[in-house]
Order: C-alpha cells, then structure tokens, then sequence
C-alpha cells in the first residue's frame, strides 16, 4: 500500500512540474502579447502610486526612483512612513530633491490603527493620494519605465476590480540572497502561473495592488484589513465579492532579494509558509506535490536504492533542472546558480514541514501569532 501512495505521490508532483513549466510558456506567450498590443499611454487616467516604507534596504532608492520615472502621463508618487527616525526617509527625502520636476509627497505619520503597521501606513497616506486610479506596490520593487501603463490597462475594462503582478527574485549579492531568489523564482513564480492558468487560488500578491478608489471604498478601504497578515489576499478576496473579476497582469516585477544571512531568510520565509497554512490549510497540505526533489528522495529511500528507487530520484532531479531552465529562458530569470537547486529545494521543503509547527512569525520587528485565516495579533497590542 506505502509503494502505490509514494508511486501516486511522485506522479503528482510529476505532472506540476510539468504542468509549471507549460504555465511559464504560455505567460510567456501572453507577455510577448501585450507588449505588441500596448496601447499608448495618453489614453490612461491619472494615477496615484503608494509606497509604504520600513528602513532602509540595499537598493531602495534606485527601486524608489523607477517608479518616480514612468513612461506615464500624469501620476502621482506617495512615499509613507510611521517614524522620523526611520533610514528610509533620508532616502525619500534624497528622491524628492534629486527630482524635483516630479509629483512626489510625503507622508510621516505615526498613528497605528491594528497589527498590521504596512496597512496602517497606507491608512494614513491615502488621504495624500490625488487620484482615482490607486497602485500599492513594495518598497523592495523594481520596475521598467512601460509598468504603470502595462498594470492599470485592465482597470479600463469596468468588470475588472483588480489588477495584481507577479515577481521574479534579482539577488542584490551574496549566497543566502541567492537562495532566496531562487525560492522566488523557481517556487513561488511557477505555482503562481500553475493558481492563474487553472483559475484556482486567486493569488493578489504585494508586487502591484491596482484598483479605484471607488472600488476600495466599496470593500471597506484599508479598515477592513488592519489586523490581517495576508492583507493582499484579502483584498483580492473582498473585490471579487463584488462581483468584480481580479487580473494577472502580464508584467513581472523585480523583487529586489538581499537576505543576509540565513536566519533572516528563515525568518522572511517561515511567515510566508505560516501565513499561506493559515490562509488555505487544505491547499497548503496539497502543495506538497510542488516539492518534487523531496518526493524523489523520498521514493528512493521507501523503494530502496535500487535501480526503481534510484531512477525515481534521478528522474525527480532531471525534471527539476530542466523545468528551472525553461523557465528561466522563456522568463527571462537570472540563472547563475541553478545548480544549488537540490540545496535550496531541500532548504524549502524543511520550511515546509516547520510551518505546521507553531504559529508564530516575526515581521518588521515584531513577534506575531497568526490566527486562524491568516489574522494576526502583535505582542503587547490592545484590540482594534
């Protein structure tokens, strides 16, 4: 009976694999698409882009600075941080006076309303923003002039209430960045193409938050998201309510990665696997088929390793390299350091299985406990 499980098991992470790689060609196929059929900006609204802003990481103000510079119309910058004591305002304050010819504000404000301190920053930039078109996107983003105008091009279309973006992984330097990268690109990136091919999971991600104002009214504003960890999934999830349909959009942003050490990067990526538990905990369990290198060894080791035991492994691993390199051509992904694969899939499925044991995480300073779908409570709060 255990042979037929861990047989129907590999099978399964098999045919994602495969399955992930033909994702990555047809979003591949459907960016090549859009940028032959992009209309010219003078047709788009004005917009207002929020970037909520937490220290100072490697990189942020050329990350600040491309989208300060668009190939847009008429937009508008909103940079927010809660404390003046904060590294990241000299790096704001650096872009406004390095640009002076650009709509750039800024917002320092330090009212905290619930246990998520990113919604409760844009709580407080919001009113800053000018426009009717609002775009949210990381501070540790990096975009190509063409993004604004790619990303809100959707929103023309009324019956759309969303537009998200996927990310690539660009380390800035070192091995423990690289590692993380890779997560990135070869784990996130492909199960997120896998979620939009097959119209299940309805992933909004962190990357690019798109929608009007009217539409973040009518799902309650940022309000309704002050005490959720998940707080993109759960905008997502509150537009659709509405009837309203959330898109992919075909532009990949950079996700600019400079883990240190690995202890952060075990930090960043256990409140990830926690969160997403915490969120969809039967998807969650079900995502094991994605950890095709652990299902390899794992077959080897209940079979024996013996000529089955070993070729399952073999097959696992050549499936593995093959797919991250497909996909790395057809999306344009670093490469270097596709043979730490096994390394860093072995590092993601120990995650995975710390993930079901506890509930804690740390973010931005802060020890959490992350409640049932994904609600988060901070140490030493009150209730909101």
């Amino acid at each position: 009976m255990t042979d037929f499980l861990v047989a129907g098991l590999l099978l399964a992470a098999w045919i994602y694999i495969a399955g992930a790689t033909l994702a990555a060609a047809r979003f591949a196929r459907r960016r090549a698409a859009a940028a032959a059929a992009a209309s010219p900006a003078a047709t788009a609204e004005p917009v207002s882009v929020l970037k909520p802003l937490y220290g100072a990481e490697p990189g942020l103000y050329e990350n600040l600075r491309s989208f300060a510079e668009q190939d847009y119309p008429e937009y508008q910058l909103v940079l927010g941080l809660r404390d003046r004591t904060d590294p990241a305002l000299a790096v704001a304050r650096a872009l406004i006076r390095d640009l002076p010819h650009r709509n750039i504000a800024l917002v320092v404000d330090a009212r905290v309303t619930g246990s998520n301190r990113k919604v409760a920053n844009l709580e407080n930039m919001l009113p800053a923003a000018r426009h009717d078109v609002i775009v949210i996107a990381d501070s540790d983003m990096r975009v190509s002039p063409d993004y604004l105008r790619t990303v809100t091009a959707p929103l023309l279309n009324r019956h759309t209430g969303l537009v998200t973006c996927a990310y690539n992984g660009a380390p800035t330097g070192g091995f423990w960045s690289l590692l993380a990268a890779q997560h990135i690109n070869f784990g996130f990136l492909p199960g997120a193409l896998v979620g939009a091919a097959l119209r299940v999971g309805g992933g909004c991600f962190g990357a690019t938050l798109a929608l009007r104002r009217e539409v973040l009214e009518e799902i309650g504003g940022f309000t309704r998201l002050r005490n959720e960890l998940a707080d993109d999934h759960r905008m997502g999830a509150a537009v659709r309510r509405l009837g309203l349909a959330t898109a992919l959009s075909p532009y990949i942003v950079e996700n600019r990665v400079s883990e240190p050490s690995l202890a952060r990067l075990w930090r960043h990526e256990l409140r990830w696997a926690r969160t997403s538990r915490a969120m969809a905990p039967a998807g969650f369990a079900g995502s094991i088929v994605t950890h095709t290198l652990a299902i390899g060894v794992i077959a080897a080791t209940v079979w024996g390793w013996d000529a089955a035991g070993s070729a399952a492994l073999l097959a696992s691993l050549t499936l593995r390299w093959l797919s991250a390199a497909a996909i790395a051509h057809w999306l344009a992904l670093p490469r270097r350091g596709l043979w730490l694969l096994p390394l860093r899939d072995a590092l993601s499925f120990v995650l995975f299985i710390a993930s079901f044991c506890g509930r804690g995480v740390q973010w931005r300073g802060h020890q959490l406990q992350v409640g049932p779908r994904g609600r988060i409570r901070v140490e030493g709060d009150r209730p909101v």
